[in-house]
């Protein structure tokens, strides 16, 4: 949580701390966040009541504004902008559609739909240093960090479900790296990173190379060299087999059912890689599998020793409108 001990005294003006968060002094966002946080939180009890929720969502939004202090143009907009930040966090939670109306001077410190170039190499450097940071969680707090935020399953249940375990033990991880990870990315923040970039790229070809060794009828390729003998996974069934035979098996037996598969997106760190897969089904039977899938695998001494598979639901709206 951005929250100091305590502030100093003589603390600087709002202004002189957007002004040195920007120039890159991190703590400057910690100080801030501090000085409004009674009021965000007032925000988020507001739309989600007491409890762990609205905890929950102060925090999150404490991240963000960490990462994303170089977007507030006005000075003068700091606690509007934490505000909506917060409220945005709440909006995720609720998954409410309608948006909130906002005056104009907060409306212009939003993000923009058309990031700038400047905004890219923020958003490059940000990663990179976001990685770092993760590196200071231990590994069960990060696997639950990088889905809730880096793979696209907001819901705790989700999450629970890809990594087989109960919700309050997501709920209680996911609070322990929230806590862990602002520190770690204020004492991150000044230090040199590994391009993450240039790992993912080389991630994805990867994994595009195994799905297509697999779709050609070649699952013993799939993986080679990669994976431990003594691999666990953890299938969207919840069922957890060892070994990487199960794995080729039921890939072979997809292909052998007329699906294919295709990488929409790869999230890459050194222990850590999660794959977004799109699963084609067969004309014949477009029901088969689900849309999608996200494959987690997490390495230890560069090997695959685990993995969690979660399929993305079908949407309502999804296949033929029916006769």
């Amino acid at each position: 949580m951005l929250v100091p001990t305590r502030l100093p005294s003589g603390a600087p003006s709002e202004a002189d701390l957007v002004a040195a968060a920007r120039a890159g002094d991190t703590s400057a966002v910690g100080l801030l966040f501090a000085r409004h946080r009674p009021a965000l939180l007032a925000v988020a009890t507001s739309l989600l009541g007491h409890g762990p929720d609205a905890e929950d969502a102060v925090q999150d939004a404490g991240l963000t504004a960490l990462l994303r202090i170089g977007t507030l143009r006005d000075p003068g907009a700091v606690g509007p902008w934490l505000k909506e930040i917060v409220r945005n966090a709440c909006r995720a939670r609720l998954r409410a559609p309608a948006p909130l109306v906002l005056d104009d001077r907060v409306a212009a410190d939003l993000p923009s739909s058309e990031p700038d170039p400047a905004d890219l190499l923020d958003a490059l450097a940000g990663r990179d240093w976001l990685w770092a940071a993760l590196g200071e969680l231990p590994p069960d707090q990060r696997v639950a960090f990088v889905l809730r935020y880096l793979g696209g399953l907001p819901a705790y249940r989700d999450i629970a479900t890809t990594l087989g375990v109960p919700v309050g033990t997501v709920r209680s991880r996911l609070a322990a790296a929230r806590a862990r990870m602002a520190g770690a990315l204020l004492a991150t923040a000044e230090t040199a990173h590994d391009d993450v970039a240039a790992l993912t790229r080389a991630r994805r070809r990867e994994a595009v190379a195994a799905l297509a060794d697999a779709d050609r009828g070649d699952a013993r390729s799939m993986l080679a060299g990669r994976c431990s003998p003594a691999v666990e996974s953890t299938w969207a069934s919840g069922r957890t087999t060892t070994g990487p035979g199960h794995l080729r098996q039921i890939m072979a037996q997809d292909v052998d059912d007329g699906v294919r598969h295709r990488i929409a997106d790869v999230v890459a760190g050194h222990d850590l890689e999660l794959w977004e897969m799109e699963l084609i089904n067969p004309p014949e039977d477009p029901g088969h599998c689900p849309p999608g899938a996200l494959w987690v695998l997490r390495l230890e001494g560069g090997e695959v020793r685990r993995t969690h598979l979660f399929h993305r639901p079908r949407r309502a709206s999804a296949g033929p409108a029916a006769a």
